[in-house]
């Protein structure tokens, strides 16, 4: 005899969850979610090591938002651990401030300066292009060749294994560029982490009775003994169709922490290092959590081709990618009873409260079909 769900929900991220949350808690539907990996919480999985530090598994996850509607939702799952997310770039023997602002233009001048002399700086090094086509005319169009190639240009080529040449504009236009003093590595007016980490958070929001979960599970392997009435995907769109255009292309992560005999090893809770090394950060994550410890645990962060096993962390934002997500793009819009939800499955490069947002407004489309069903 099958199990009998109202939804099958692929994946227990943020996508998987919220919806799973959501059609329970406030539908009262029957959901199954399903998780290959060993845990919930997909990429914002965090643990604490053997060391008692509280590690973002899967590199960190700052959150931040403009949505008073997204706190809002989040908040009644976990407090929250304020931060101001600050960052440095650490090239030519030394650490700068980054993004770029006028601290960061003082370092390079060598002396104090104003907002007025870097605006009109950098007036003079820009490269006039009036509609940027690819990351490397965005920034050279903001702040010239020189900054360019000083904190973008290989940084860039080490993270997606391509030139930013042939990246989209938006990849390296993320990065905020200013002439004044705001030195946060964001500019969201909320900048938090969940007070007792991410897993907790995500505890809480699966702890429905009417919400199954499966770790360590494919959902290839249930689906057939699982009656449902709607399929929800949250992983890779191409691995749903067996790869039947060919694999679209994704960028892996290798990560390789490092416990030490010190409260802190670096001055900032991250350090870029886009001309030196193999890796292209170091992560201090306890300097954002705000643990106490005598200890800490440092990451470093390698990028890595996908493939052999590897997880697919990012969707590749290029011309050759959209162009084969496209004919991807187009079977599922004509699937019935199945949505698809979340960066893996909409091949974009959101950031977590963009999936919170996508998955509430999935869910508030589900719920208008709900309510037009006979009986």
């Amino acid at each position: 005899m099958p199990w009998e769900f109202d939804y099958l929900i692929v994946g227990a991220g943020f996508s998987g969850a919220v919806l799973a949350e959501r059609l329970a808690g406030q539908l009262g539907k029957t959901c199954l979610v399903v998780e290959r990996r060993p845990h919930i919480g997909g990429n914002a999985h965090d643990h604490h090591d053997a060391a008692g530090v509280l590690l973002h598994d899967y590199g960190p996850h700052y959150f931040r938002t403009n949505s008073d509607r997204i706190v809002t939702y989040l908040s009644q799952f976990t407090g929250w651990h304020p931060v101001e997310y600050k960052i440095l770039s650490w090239t030519d023997g030394r650490f700068w401030q980054f993004p770029i602002n006028l601290n960061t233009f003082e370092q390079l001048v060598g002396r104090p300066s104003t907002t007025e002399e870097m605006e009109a700086t950098l007036a003079q090094w820009r490269v006039p292009i009036a509609n940027p086509r690819n990351s490397e005319e965005v920034i050279i169009s903001q702040v010239g060749v020189k900054l360019y190639e000083t904190f973008f240009k290989n940084y860039t080529r080490k993270q997606w294994g391509r030139d930013p040449r042939e990246l989209d504009a938006s990849v390296c236009g993320r990065i905020p560029i200013r002439t004044n003093r705001d030195d946060r590595y964001l500019s969201e007016k909320f900048q938090a982490l969940p007070k007792h980490g991410y897993t907790r958070m995500f505890e809480r929001i699966l702890d429905q009775p009417k919400i199954k979960v499966m770790l360590d599970t494919d959902y290839r392997e249930v689906r057939a003994q699982v009656k449902h009435r709607h399929l929800i995907y949250t992983g890779a769109i191409d691995e749903f169709y067996e790869n039947r255009f060919g694999p679209l292309p994704y960028r892996s992560l290798r990560f390789e922490p490092e416990t030490l005999q010190t409260e802190f090893f670096q001055p900032a809770m991250q350090v870029n290092y886009p001309n030196d090394h193999d890796f292209t950060r170091i992560v201090e994550i306890k300097r954002a959590t705000g643990q106490k410890l005598p200890v800490t645990t440092i990451v470093r962060e390698y990028p890595q081709a996908f493939g052999s096993g590897r997880e697919p962390y990012y969707p590749v934002p290029a011309p050759d990618a959209k162009a084969l997500h496209e004919k991807y793009e187009a079977l599922a819009a004509v699937e019935k009873n199945v949505s698809f939800v979340g960066r893996m499955a909409t091949y974009r490069y959101y950031n977590m409260d963009q999936v919170v947002g996508m998955a509430l407004a999935e869910f508030e489309r589900l719920k208008i079909l709900e309510q037009s069903q006979p009986g």
